[in-house]
């Protein structure tokens, strides 16, 4: 994989969206990590549409149950250990 953005703040979610946006238009290959209060990005729906351009989206298990409670998490739910895997695969990591 080309590049993992990890999106560790909500405020994130204005730099993902046109990153991710310009990821796909260039087939890049790139994947998406939330963790942290970013996992609050997801209940945007222009964050959802951008990240399904994503080979693999992953949000933290424990983050989204913090911050999300019982809602129904829109991409993959995972751990740190998906997070360390994806950084392994990575050419190049953004931190947002």
């Amino acid at each position: 994989m080309d590049v993992l953005i990890v999106v560790s703040q909500p405020r994130s979610a204005r730099v993902l969206v046109p990153l991710g946006a310009a990821c796909t238009r260039r087939d890049i290959r790139w994947t998406c990590f939330f963790t942290n209060d970013g996992v609050t990005c997801l209940n945007d729906p222009i964050v959802q549409k951008v990240v399904s351009g994503a080979e693999r989206a992953v949000a933290c298990e424990a983050s989204w149950s913090e911050y999300a409670g019982n809602m129904v998490c829109p991409v993959e739910l995972g751990s740190q250990t998906n997070h360390s895997a994806l950084a392994a695969q990575a050419a190049r990591i953004v931190g947002l």
